[in-house]
């Protein structure tokens, strides 16, 4: 599945600056490669523990949508039971709109709730920043099923490649529960890019990350 704006009516806008940035890419392209040793050393913990935890794959990939709808394999490591994707309709939504979000979801392994607090989870979507389907700074990457809902303004969205981090990142990160308030975040963050605001998103993100601040 691919989304095109050009089959959308009334919906002809250009990419965003930034996708086009070769500075952006540059410095996303140093990023993703300090991101990858990192993640290679410590990455045989982080297996150890999900399979004493919860025995099963390591990692955990989905499709998502980033620049213009085109479709790209997301990568992070497993926090969830093996089954997870089965089990989701027993699970309430406590988020509005086109995101699917509980505070105490029962699928979350003792390991995994680990991973998510610390923000280690993710740390295996440096790969994506690599391969150019993602950038350290961007929206929120959402799922298809999600795109499939969206509304003509939601679309704006996908103008910017999805990003590691964003605005949503170091504005309260799970706290965020209405839909319309990450795109509020994303929409923001397009009006405001320039290469020195995503490296003050990046610090700002280490602070978030280092204090915990906002993740369940």
């Amino acid at each position: 599945m691919q989304i095109h704006f050009t089959d959308l009516p009334h919906f002809q806008q250009r990419v965003h600056p930034s996708a086009t940035s070769q500075l952006k890419r540059l410095i996303d392209i140093m990023g993703a490669v300090v991101g990858l040793v990192v993640t290679a050393a410590i990455a045989i913990p982080i297996a150890i523990a999900i399979k004493f935890d919860n025995p099963g794959p390591i990692f955990y990939s989905q499709l998502r949508c980033g620049l213009n709808g085109k479709t790209f394999r997301i990568w992070k490591f497993r926090t969830m039971q093996v089954n997870a994707e089965q089990m989701k309709h027993l699970v309430q939504n406590q988020a509005k709109g086109n995101i699917f979000k509980n505070h105490k979801d029962p699928r979350i392994t003792n390991v995994g709730a680990f991973l998510r607090r610390t923000s280690l989870d993710e740390l295996p979507q440096f790969w994506n920043v690599l391969m150019g389907d993602m950038s350290l700074v961007g929206t929120r990457p959402p799922t298809l099923d999600e795109v499939e809902k969206y509304e003509v303004h939601h679309f704006r969205r996908l103008l910017v490649k999805p990003g590691i981090t964003g605005e949503w990142q170091v504005n309260g990160r799970s706290r965020i529960e209405d839909f319309e308030d990450i795109v509020k975040l994303d929409l923001a963050y397009q009006s405001k890019w320039s290469v020195i605001y995503d490296l003050k998103l990046i610090l700002k993100t280490l602070q978030v990350v280092f204090n915990r601040d906002g993740a369940y």
